[in-house]
């Protein structure tokens, strides 16, 4: 695979998982329809996408951060990646979480938006800051960042040990069964942990499989593919067992990944090249447009369900004119906000 190509194979990847994060976030039924029959059926549609089909998104991303952190990885380069890091995900996790707690804090404070908002009053002041700075407090999406800050932080623990061909594949079934008997970690989620140290084990020891598509590679994708989704949603408890579903959400991104030929992707366009900005503004414009929709529009069956299903387009046709104004006339504050990227 040429690095062209697998720089556009990550973009199309990206943008596909950015797209299901915002289905993920997009929940509207009993907002637009209360608590009926009505919205039930909408209730249902809605989370068998954003709960199943959709959470192979974050596990994907932990996975393709992972790889990107150490493929052709050695000890020379932990500080430059880790500046590198600090860069594009550190101060943007600083920077969003202060926006959006200034964000609640004013529009708490404004007649017309307080319902939109849906927060009371919101306390400002130096700790109310800190604390929503560092726990994500208005911005819950930026959890996924939270632990992708901790999990790089923690290279020089995770590469020795994922660095051994046999000691690393044990110390990930291991992390599975962790996560089936629900073992937890103080501040880091296991399951991340897991998904994080997978990517990390591909770009060590199967970079060659990674990054060399052909058809039997296909094949073996779509039937990893086949299993693991005959396990998820296989009958009774096995299929809704946190085990079905860790495997399932660590699983299928790497068989989309085994079964897409980059060589017949065109090329990524600019507006699916911004997907940091459309994750770290998409909570805030989901939530803006259900509420808005809510309140001004009628109350029809097929109303919340369109939206949602349109909801990843609403947010790109926001986010990218937006992102591409502050790229063209505030390049400082599009860096900024976009980790240089």
């Amino acid at each position: 695979m040429k690095e062209n190509q697998f720089r556009n194979k990550i973009y199309w990847f990206t943008f596909a998982f950015s797209i299901l994060v915002v289905w993920v976030h997009a929940y509207n039924s009993e907002l637009f329809l209360g608590r009926t029959e009505e919205a039930a059926l909408i209730y249902a549609i809605e989370h068998g996408i954003g709960d199943t089909i959709a959470q192979i998104a974050v596990p994907g991303f932990f996975m393709i951060s992972a790889y990107l952190f150490y493929r052709n990885f050695t000890w020379e380069k932990l500080w430059p990646k880790w500046n590198s890091r600090i860069r594009s995900i550190l101060i943007p996790f600083i920077v969003w979480n202060t926006l959006y707690y200034l964000g609640y804090v004013v529009g708490s404070r404004l007649p017309f938006v307080t319902d939109v908002v849906g927060k009371g009053t919101v306390p400002f002041g130096l700790m109310p800051a800190v604390d929503a700075i560092i726990h994500y407090t208005y911005n819950y999406v930026f959890w996924y960042l939270y632990q992708l800050i901790l999990l790089i932080t923690l290279a020089p623990v995770i590469y020795p040990v994922i660095r051994r061909r046999y000691l690393g594949a044990v110390l990930m079934v291991l992390m599975a069964i962790g996560v089936y008997f629900g073992f937890a970690l103080p501040q880091l989620n296991l399951d991340a942990l897991l998904y994080y140290c997978a990517g990390t084990y591909a770009a060590i020891h199967l970079k060659p499989h990674v990054e060399t598509w052909s058809r039997s590679t296909a094949l073996k994708g779509l039937l990893l593919f086949l299993g693991v989704t005959m396990y998820r949603f296989a009958p009774g408890i096995i299929g809704d067992s946190t085990m079905a579903i860790v495997l399932f959400r660590l699983f299928i991104p790497v068989a989309l990944w085994m079964m897409v030929d980059e060589r017949r992707l065109p090329p990524a366009k600019t507006w699916m090249k911004h997907n940091f900005f459309l994750y770290a503004t998409h909570f805030a414009l989901v939530r803006l447009i259900n509420k808005t929709a809510a309140l001004l529009l009628p109350t029809a069956l097929y109303l919340p369900l369109t939206i949602y299903l349109l909801m990843p387009v609403l947010v790109l046709l926001i986010s990218y004119p937006v992102g591409a104004l502050l790229r063209r006339y505030l390049p400082w504050v599009w860096r900024l906000v976009n980790g240089g990227r």
